[in-house]
């Protein structure tokens, strides 16, 4: 099933980072000629093989772009209050604009006490109480540190040329990380939106209404053609790993590419959307090379943008 007579538009994720990886760079470039040079902190807590893959590619990007660095790894046996001490000690610090926490951390630690420790105007990630109120109140982007993932929606939509005000926007999931602040964004962009979850009734019915459908719910392919209004935009933040060949020739039936792919890994990637509901939309992002191409670059956007407020302050 496809909708009306072209090809849905795939929203290149790694495209439009690029272009804002282009714009972080010449802002660093800016801001080193008024005498300051951004800074991001990153703590890494103990050793965790995709965090430390994350990390490392984090500062990578921001070597790649001007931005000062550094990775913080304390072992996985630090305490709460040693960590909430090194937290202290980054905000104290002039050179350092933006501090990450690497989640997830050991079981062990207070993660909240710890997020909530980070001063908000260096909270990077948009995770603090008082930038989530900020964002739920309307501020503008340019005075809001907003999440790294729902930032990069945004970003999509908007450099798509795709309309978000007077749109119904269905967003699937509600996470503090995506679901719940994009839906804030979204509303701060005039659409009329809907959060729904697990206990939604008649899921697909809600699904059906939506211009802009996003979905952040975790689930490989639940979302399926029948859940999709014809002609919507499809925003796939999910990343699902299949560790099993009948599920990739599920999702991908014929696909060869994917087939060698999984023999050649063990494993293959989905996000919460069936490929098949896709022929329904109008343009939608992949995975990989969507949603998760952004994150990093409204990262380093973020950090910029700290760095601007903290010396307008």
């Amino acid at each position: 099933m496809t909708f009306g007579t072209e090809k849905p538009r795939v929203l290149d994720g790694i495209a439009i980072a690029a272009e804002i990886k282009a714009e972080v760079a010449q802002q660093v470039t800016e801001a080193l000629a008024q005498g300051y040079t951004p800074g991001l902190a990153v703590i890494l807590v103990g050793e965790v093989p995709a965090s430390q893959i994350y990390v490392r590619s984090k500062v990578k990007t921001c070597g790649e772009l001007g931005i000062y660095s550094e990775m913080l790894t304390p072992v996985a046996e630090s305490t709460t209050e040693e960590l909430l001490a090194l937290v202290d000690s980054l905000n104290k610090r002039d050179d350092i604009d933006g501090i990450l926490i690497q989640l997830p951390l050991p079981a062990h630690v207070d993660t909240n006490k710890l997020l909530d420790a980070v001063l908000p105007e260096k909270d990077v990630d948009g995770f603090h109480p008082i930038n989530a109120g900020r964002l739920l109140s309307g501020a503008s982007p340019d005075e809001v540190l907003a999440p790294c993932t729902p930032a990069g929606i945004i970003e999509v939509l908007k450099r798509s040329k795709i309309a978000i005000a007077g749109q119904n926007a269905v967003v699937i999931g509600r996470s503090n990380i995506v679901g719940k602040p994009v839906a804030s964004m979204l509303i701060n962009e005039s659409a009329t939106v809907t959060i729904c979850h697990s206990k939604t009734k008649d899921l697909p019915a809600v699904t059906r209404e939506a211009d802009i459908l996003i979905a952040a719910i975790g689930r490989p392919g639940f979302v399926t053609a029948d859940m999709v209004k014809p002609g919507a935009t499809i925003i796939d933040v999910g990343i699902n790993r299949l560790d099993k060949a009948e599920d990739v020739e599920r999702f991908f039936p014929g696909n060869e590419k994917r087939r060698e792919g999984f023999e050649k890994r063990g494993s293959s990637i989905v996000g919460d959307v069936d490929p098949a509901a896709f022929a329904v939309s109008s343009a939608f992002t992949p995975v990989p090379g969507g949603v998760g191409a952004l994150t990093i670059a409204m990262l380093m956007s973020n950090t910029v943008k700290a760095a601007k407020l903290r010396r307008k302050s």
